[in-house]
């Protein structure tokens, strides 16, 4: 066997361990459109509280609940468009889209995810609120760089992004709805777009 072809057997063996140890079938579509859902339920939050509550929200009445289930609404749909396009994109690429990397991959990113939801749904209940924006951002972020290791490079330097913003948020906890809106809008889009045009598009 040649230098060359030993060296080509060699990259061949990496590359399929790289694949079985990361889920790759991740799409990049879906962080678009998820960015898309975002911008669209903040516009409409931003909305209603201009519109209604002369700018200023309160924790209670019906406009922080109409806010509430439209953050809901958005994550429903985000995690909704997510596993579907990433399904279809395993089934076309011969893929396995439920494993053991996969469950890997979601059990890390869920456990920082709760466990921010849940401290972020306490001090709400508590009457602060001012800094619900940039935690939401940090604790995002945090969730998706532990979950970085099970997939695609492009989501751990999402997770740096998301953590900055959010910690520049706190800072700033006048601006943190804008803050979001880069966070969960302009930057999913802007990375899913990224993977996309790398993995997806042919």
């Amino acid at each position: 066997m040649s230098t060359e072809e030993y060296l080509k057997d060699i990259s061949e063996i990496k590359n399929l361990m790289n694949k079985s140890s990361r889920f790759i079938s991740l799409s990049g579509l879906s962080g678009i459109f998820a960015g898309i859902y975002a911008l669209i339920g903040a516009g409409f939050a931003y909305w209603l509280v201009n519109t209604y509550s002369s700018g200023k929200l309160y924790l209670t009445g019906d406009i922080f609940t109409l806010i509430l289930l439209d953050l809901v609404l958005v994550f429903v749909l985000s995690v909704t468009t997510a596993i579907f396009l990433t399904t279809q994109k395993a089934k076309k690429n011969g893929e396995a889209y439920w494993d053991a990397t996969t469950k890997k991959l979601i059990t890390s990113f869920l456990i920082p995810l709760i466990a921010g939801g849940l401290y972020i749904f306490i001090i709400l209940s508590q009457g602060k609120y001012g800094q619900t924006g940039a935690l939401m951002l940090i604790f995002y972020g945090i969730a998706l760089y532990n979950a970085s290791k099970h997939t695609l490079s492009y989501v751990k330097y999402l997770a740096f992004t998301e953590i900055i913003l959010g910690l520049i948020s706190a800072i700033y906890p006048g601006l943190g709805f804008w803050f979001w809106v880069i966070g969960f809008g302009f930057m999913h889009i802007l990375y899913g777009s990224l993977m996309y045009f790398e993995y997806e598009r042919k």
